[in-house]
């Protein structure tokens, strides 16, 4: 069944419309690699501009549905600016707002619910380090106590404090977190996390002792990111990434 999306490429600025593509290709991807979670959780992007306006999928689609012209443009207060038959989830905005209003660098807030993430997030001890993956994670990880579907404004200070200057948070019983100034940052550092959270539960299953890694291999971890991409982060696999969804379905664009 068509949905009967109206068109926006021609009615917003060329800018605007590129973050339209490239957020639409992220919701693309996070369902390719089996990380929505059927029409909820959310990645947010943070359109160029004073003003403050953000792009955030339309409530009720499945991650494989949203287009560039799908995507809701919201102000600060989740206040619709577009013309568009869907919802925003306010929950989910509410978690979204807060991070882009303490971080002027959060670009991109991507958050997931996958089971292997939800279930690091309910081990006491958290994220372990036992993986090449999980180094890069701990070198700027925070945690966030659970209080409740998050749609209460009183738990923003909270969950900004907690967050700080890291841009990995793991939402205690509830999922994964990642923020980036690019969505091909957000997407590479979750890509990170996602796998982290995947080979402890694979690890930990397995019953036997766990290796953990040295410290100081932890504290050297960013020089070896930077390494690994260059400076380039995000960027340096966001090609090959869209390159991979233009095979699997390029009516993402639309």
């Amino acid at each position: 069944m068509s949905l009967n999306i109206p068109a926006l490429k021609d009615s917003v600025s060329p800018e605007e419309w590129q973050l339209r593509v490239d957020l639409a290709a992220c919701y693309r991807l996070i369902a390719a690699y089996g990380w929505s979670d059927l029409v909820f959780t959310h990645v947010s992007a943070r359109i160029p501009g004073p003003e403050h306006h953000f792009l955030i999928n339309p409530y009720g689609l499945m991650f494989d549905e949203i287009t560039a012209s799908s995507l809701v443009k919201v102000d600060q207060n989740c206040h619709k600016l577009t013309d568009s038959p869907f919802p925003v989830n306010p929950a989910g905005f509410t978690i979204h707002s807060s991070v882009h209003a303490a971080r002027e660098d959060a670009g991109c807030v991507l958050h997931t619910h996958t089971r292997s993430g939800v279930a690091v997030s309910a081990q006491k001890d958290g994220v372990l380090p036992i993986s090449q993956q999980s180094t890069f994670v701990l070198a700027s990880l925070a945690y966030h106590d659970y209080e409740g579907v998050a749609f209460r404004d009183e738990e923003k200070p909270r969950l900004q404090a907690d967050l700080g200057s890291k841009n990995f948070l793991m939402l205690r019983n509830h999922g994964l977190l990642t923020v980036g100034p690019t969505i091909a940052d957000a997407f590479l550092s979750m890509y990170i996390f996602e796998s982290t959270c995947q080979i402890q539960i694979a690890a930990q299953s397995g019953g036997g002792a766990l290796t953990q890694v040295n410290p100081q291999i932890v504290d050297g971890v960013a020089h070896a990111m930077k390494v690994q991409t260059g400076s380039l982060g995000g960027a340096f696999v966001w090609p090959a990434l869209i390159r991979k969804l233009e095979r699997l379905d390029p009516g993402y664009k639309t």
